[in-house]
């Protein structure tokens, strides 16, 4: 009955979002936007584009895994033009799986990283997120902590927190491990982290940070913005108190991952896909999606002042390309060290 309530309510969801006009000037031009971004504010960056160029856009969000396993399904009859997704697993495997169109823009090609986009110019990152620890200095020695491998230490026995292995985020995080040290390396860090882990594996980042807040553990990974979010009040006064019970430490360098964008396979209005994506990834609107949600835009960092007192971050030199292509690897040797 649980799982029926739950479908019903995705259901009404899509149905609801399908039917999400944003008004503008013209009603000849639209675009269609499948997007794995669940940020309200976001639809005030779409809301200046239709205002600039009178292109209406059409908006249904959900989950990444969704709306991949949904594009397969529709297959040639799909009405989606743009696809945004979270993660460079998520990004990467659309791809793989032949759902986006290599497009030719000089606006993308000027305004995105290169270590940021698609060879093959199928799709390009939008926002960053960076991939930071957080620590409780009751609990642990935080002067010892500087990279994601300290946590493998000894001295952290039972202290560590982890997300799922379901986690894209750490999946890339350990793909990213596999291309920065190798993969024997990467296993011996995450047998001895592993074997650190205070159990049980949590479902969100948010979780952890609590955890780590309450002494259920001593530190834990997390994208930086679900903290700043929490210090912001987003999540109400509880969690807003949690947060300041942590220190965030970024490691340097860092693993940085990214929310991205692709043109979809078979997209009915190519065009308005392509200038809607450009318009995304341009300094104004990188920026406009990155500034409410406390991700950092493609170039520069947020400039919010709960973000800014985490302190600056280098990226290391991993592509996005890469940690896809080490993807399935990485879930391999998550579940071979006892990562649930």
């Amino acid at each position: 009955m649980q799982k029926l309530k739950k479908f019903v309510f995705s259901a009404l969801s899509f149905s609801l979002l399908l039917n999400l006009n944003i008004p503008v000037n013209s009603s000849e031009k639209e675009v269609k936007v499948y997007s794995g971004r669940h940020y309200n504010t976001d639809r005030n960056v779409y809301k200046k584009f239709a205002e600039e160029t009178g292109i209406k856009v059409r908006l249904i969000e959900a989950a990444g895994i969704s709306l991949i396993e949904r594009l397969k399904r529709e297959g040639a009859n799909s009405q989606a033009d743009l696809i945004l997704l979270v993660d460079a697993a998520r990004i990467t495997n659309a791809a793989k799986a032949g759902l986006l169109q290599s497009i030719s823009s000089n606006s993308l090609e000027k305004n995105v990283p290169s270590n940021l986009k698609d060879p093959g110019k199928e799709w390009y990152a939008l926002t960053r997120r960076v991939r930071v620890m957080v620590a409780n200095p009751k609990v642990v020695d935080i002067n010892k902590i500087n990279d994601y491998t300290d946590l493998a230490s000894p001295s952290l026995k039972g202290k560590v927190c982890l997300r799922n292995r379901k986690s894209p985020y750490n999946q890339s995080l350990v793909a990213n491990q596999i291309v920065n040290k190798g993969e024997a390396a990467t296993k011996s860090w995450l047998n001895g982290m592993i074997s650190n882990v205070s159990k049980p594996f949590f479902p969100g980042d948010i979780a952890i940070v609590r955890a780590v807040a309450k002494k259920q553990c001593g530190v834990g990974i997390v994208n930086h913005y679900y903290v700043a979010r929490m210090l912001a009040g987003v999540n109400g006064r509880r969690d807003t108190l949690y947060a300041r019970r942590v220190n965030v430490l970024t490691p340097n360098p860092a693993h940085v991952n990214i929310s991205a964008g692709g043109v979809a396979k078979y997209a009915k209005n190519k065009s308005e896909a392509v200038q809607l994506l450009e318009f995304l990834a341009s300094p104004q609107g990188s920026t406009g999606l990155a500034a409410p949600t406390f991700e950092h835009p493609l170039k520069e960092v947020n400039q919010n002042p709960i973000v800014k007192n985490f302190g600056g971050f280098n990226s290391d030199k991993v592509t996005v390309q890469q940690l896809g292509e080490y993807n399935a690897k990485a879930i391999k040797l998550m579940k071979n060290t006892g990562w649930q």
